[in-house]
């Protein structure tokens, strides 16, 4: 049999239609499947958005260590990185697959987790302190933020005055931080700050403003949370009235924003996340119902979704979401949802603890809302970690330019772990 001379020409894979790519990367089982095949081309990334992925729930934190821990629901088990820069500080947001962290003195970074990437914020300074201290005097003496009573004067603190521990900055300064974008995307990042119990929020971007600057919400009360939706922020106060809030990419020091009086959320709505999705603002609540008689009560979550582009945007009850799948967190309030790959539940909703749950319990749970059915399922996930709970959902987010991931989060991927 006649042997051939020359070595055939190998395939063009990037030739593959669209739909054939979008096709396959639906059916890939891994997360190093997923990375393998995402790290080939612009193309075949494009193929697998960032969102397709399933999330991994983000552990508490301990500041005098420098382990991250990550439960993985589809594998039923618990992972950790060694990331040293998390040592030392207090977690005050997740947000595009990026970890908010601050320290004592009120400085921020950014930091992500699977592939060691990170970026300085500015540090919180007297504006931002008396901002968010709206009731008490916050002063900087020797590095350090200390509460002092009105007897002080100038830097020096009075004789009671308090310095602030790690444990108390993300109640007095930052509350949480929410991004535009990923900073490393190539594109604008806008970081944008929750102030602990008021109406203005702080605004800075991402590698171009060496300070934040503040901005009234017009909103009667404090700002319970922050939504990036269709290109603007949506600052959301603890009623579910909400603010648009417009930046000037060349002027960010001119913010504005402009309150939304007739789109107040449904009556009777508890727990409410806000949340993207498809370009659209939806809110996850429950409707309770009371037993007066037996002192019970009972819970159905709910949907509501809205277009911020009408012209009189109203909300209407979603009772199917397809494909979908949404994570909702509670510690950080910033929720999303996400077509999964990774053997999550479709049209249902996560909550990254449960809604109502015995005070008394200590365990980590998580809860599954089965939306069609109207249905829910508490899950436990951690019976040996005691005291606190669960931070909320983190998507990894390993190649917005490029593979860049840490050889320890390679090892946790290529195992098979499947998000």
């Amino acid at each position: 049999m006649a042997q051939p001379t020359e070595r055939s020409s190998l395939p063009d894979w990037t030739s593959l239609p669209k739909e054939l790519l979008e096709s396959i990367g639906k059916r890939l089982a891994s997360g190093h499947d997923a990375a393998s095949f995402r790290a080939a081309c612009s193309l075949w990334r494009a193929a697998v958005p960032f969102a397709a992925f399933g999330p991994l729930l983000l552990l508490p934190l301990d500041p005098d260590s420098d382990t991250v821990s990550f439960y993985s629901v589809p594998e039923k088990k618990v992972f950790s990185l060694t990331l040293p820069d998390v040592r030392g500080k207090v977690p005050c947001g997740s947000s595009c697959g990026w970890l908010a962290l601050m320290d004592e003195a009120a400085s921020v970074t950014l930091l992500n987790p699977f592939t060691g990437a990170r970026v300085e914020l500015p540090p919180a300074d007297e504006h931002v302190a008396a901002a968010a201290t709206s009731s008490e005097r916050v002063s900087k003496v020797s590095g350090r933020w200390v509460l002092r009573s009105g007897n002080g004067s100038g830097n020096a603190p009075a004789a009671n005055a308090v310095k602030l521990e790690l444990k108390d900055m993300r109640g007095v300064f930052f509350h949480e931080i929410v991004l535009s974008a990923p900073p490393d995307a190539g594109g604008e990042c806008v970081a944008m700050a929750v102030l602990a119990s008021f109406t203005e929020i702080a605004i800075c971007r991402v590698g171009v403003d060496s300070a934040w600057t503040l901005l009234d919400t017009k909103l009667e009360f404090s700002v319970a949370s922050i939504v990036h939706c269709q290109g603007k922020f949506l600052a959301i106060d603890v009623t579910g009235e909400i603010s648009v809030l417009s930046i000037n990419a060349d002027a960010v020091a001119n913010p504005t924003a402009a309150p939304l009086p007739s789109l107040s959320p449904p009556a009777g709505l508890c727990h409410r996340s806000y949340l993207e999705s498809d370009g659209e603002l939806h809110l996850v609540g429950a409707m309770v119902s009371m037993f007066h008689e037996t002192q019970q009560f009972t819970y159905r979550s709910m949907i509501y979704k809205c277009n911020l582009l009408d012209g009189a945007p109203e909300w209407s009850r979603v009772k199917d979401v397809g494909d979908l799948t949404l994570f909702v967190s509670k510690c950080f309030s910033e929720s999303f949802s996400g077509t999964s790959v990774s053997k999550y539940k479709k049209n249902s909703i996560y909550f990254s603890e449960p809604l109502y749950g015995d005070p008394y319990d200590f365990a980590h749970r998580f809860e599954i809302v089965d939306i069609a059915a109207g249905t829910s399922k508490v899950k436990t996930f951690h019976e040996n970690m005691q005291g606190s709970e669960a931070l909320g959902w983190i998507r990894p987010n390993l190649w917005e330019r490029g593979l860049h991931i840490r050889a320890s989060s390679w090892m946790f991927l290529a195992h098979g772990h499947k998000y």
